[in-house]
């Protein structure tokens, strides 16, 4: 059974645990020294939409899972709880839930992410007169003073992926929420709040700065909930945890669950994890991940750049005095659309796909345009293939799926290009989808840069091990984690990007044709 079993006393703390609790899979990987796995155990997120639209996750059971694959992780490794040093926990972002504050029982399930249930408000909102009025007060604001807690609120908009919307939701139609508000009774939280307020049995009630800005709700320009948000949105300010440091001593998990108690050392939201992961520590690296859907993120060091449109500011991570920033461009239906693909058999094997597009010399003139879940800019978006002929074959279909994900890369970098006033330099690629290399190739002579592709493809794990074995002491710094990087593939641009111009005016045209649908 476990080899790594201490014979008596106390065995040396020699491996961190890195958790990821991803939208799809809850996954816990056991690093040693080396940052090479030795343990490892993954249990399905299981989702539940009890209305269209609506996505949810019963907190128990996710509870149960995030239990269950850090205790079998463990011991697959053969080690013993003992010989853990600390714990850092990756989370998906935006997913929230809310208690109350003297019994700790939730009020609702997890509200996703992929909810929609907010989706009309927040397009009568980002349409409304009052918004407007908004954006120039804080404008003329900013402009008179320089001072940039006025800039974020100048070009506010919502998303349904935003936290913003759908809490006030919870507290327009959650009566039990609202009256525990009033009496200072209610606890908001994310993933990661939650799970460190149940490791801790309620002892401890904080999140991080990265989780924080993530919700849209936490300024990251002045580092503090944004009152002017909830007072538009009516939402108490009582109700938050206390933001910490990403790579930081959150307490420790209470013996009774694990058998001795594990210090969390980090909790860190997801892209901001996979950032770290990728050791993109210096201001112009870019990572890009592709998976169920994908995101650039370019750190931008100590300054923060906002967009009114496709770019968002966030907080990658705070390690004492050091605040490194993050700009964000996202994209939905990545995997998504991939795994649809294979749902209708279009493939059997996800790996068949890259071999499929490399096998014709074109698309034939099919595009395809994603769309299956609700836009921001266009909420009538329509998913579609277009350009079909009688000579369309799957290959053609699964070519038109992979190159509107390299269409759509090309899109985004060209908007940080132009955006972000900050030289672009190594760029490093994860997610289930950087394992195709059409699509890494394409995006590679896209955007005429080189992209390498780590060893490791479960990035926000090994990114929540290294901040927590940097809080506890387990490696010493940075440079120390940029020696521990594997390098599994590097893309170089092959092709001049202008051979790609007829194909991608196209698709353009075919994006057009699906808008307002």
């Amino acid at each position: 059974m476990p080899c790594g079993q201490p014979e008596s006393g106390a065995a040396p703390a020699q491996y961190v645990l890195g958790v990821d609790v991803g939208s799809t899979v809850v996954k816990c990987h056991v690093y040693d020294r080396a940052a090479a796995v030795r343990g490892f155990s993954c249990r399905k997120v299981e989702s539940l939409y009890p209305h269209p639209g609506w996505v949810e996750l019963d907190p128990e059971v996710l509870w149960s899972q995030f239990i269950n694959v850090i205790k079998e992780a463990v011991q697959a490794a053969g080690l013993h709880m003992r010989q853990i040093a600390g714990l850092g926990i990756s989370t998906q972002r935006g997913t929230f839930i809310t208690w109350h504050k003297r019994t700790g029982k939730p009020f609702h399930n997890f509200i996703s992410w992929q909810d929609l249930r907010s989706a009309e408000l927040v397009n009568s909102w980002n349409k409304s007169l009052l918004l407007k009025v908004i954006h120039v007060i804080f404008t003329v604001l900013h402009f008179l003073t320089g001072n940039d807690r006025y800039l974020a609120p100048s070009f506010l908009t919502f998303s349904t992926q935003q936290t913003s919307m759908k809490l006030s939701w919870v507290f327009k139609n959650i009566h039990e929420a609202e009256e525990a508000a009033k009496k200072n009774n209610c606890c908001f939280g994310t993933v990661d709040t939650w799970l460190l307020y149940r490791l801790t049995k309620g002892s401890v009630y904080a999140t991080d700065y990265s989780n924080a800005s993530s919700t849209g709700i936490f300024e990251p320009f002045t580092k503090c909930w944004n009152p002017t948000l909830c007072n538009l949105l009516s939402i108490p300010m009582s109700i938050y945890p206390a933001v910490k440091d990403t790579s930081f001593n959150f307490g420790s998990a209470d013996s009774e669950i694990f058998g001795v108690p594990i210090p969390i050392m980090a909790m860190v939201a997801d892209q901001q994890s996979a950032m770290f992961g990728e050791c993109c520590f210096h201001p112009g690296d870019v990572k890009l991940t592709m998976g169920t859907g994908g995101f650039w993120n370019v750190n931008t060091g100590e300054h923060l750049f906002a967009s009114r449109r496709s770019l968002y500011p966030l907080i990658g991570w705070k390690i004492g005095k050091e605040v490194v920033y993050l700009t964000e461009g996202s994209m939905s239906d990545i995997g998504t659309a991939i795994k649809w693909a294979q749902d209708i058999d279009l493939f059997t094997n996800v790996d068949e796909t890259a071999k499929m597009a490399q096998s014709i010399p074109d698309s034939q003139g099919v595009c395809f345009v994603p769309g299956f879940q609700v836009s921001v800019d266009d909420p009538y978006l329509c998913a579609s293939f277009m350009g079909l002929k009688p000579s369309t074959n799957r290959n053609h279909l699964v070519r038109a799926i992979l190159e509107s994900v390299a269409f759509r890369n090309k899109l985004l970098y060209d908007i940080i290009v132009k955006k972000v006033h900050i030289p672009l330099q190594t760029i490093r690629a994860d997610g289930g989808v950087s394992n195709n290399s059409f699509v890494m190739q394409m995006t590679s002579d896209l955007i005429n840069k080189k992209i390498e592709k780590p060893a490791n493809a479960d990035m926000s794990s090994l990114g929540a091990a290294f901040l927590a074995g940097l809080a506890s002491g387990f490696w010493t710094d940075k440079e120390q984690l940029k020696k521990l990087r594997r390098v599994e593939a590097v893309f170089e641009p092959q092709k001049d990007s202008e051979e790609y111009r007829p194909a991608m005016d196209t698709w353009l045209q075919a994006m057009k044709h699906s808008l307002h649908w």
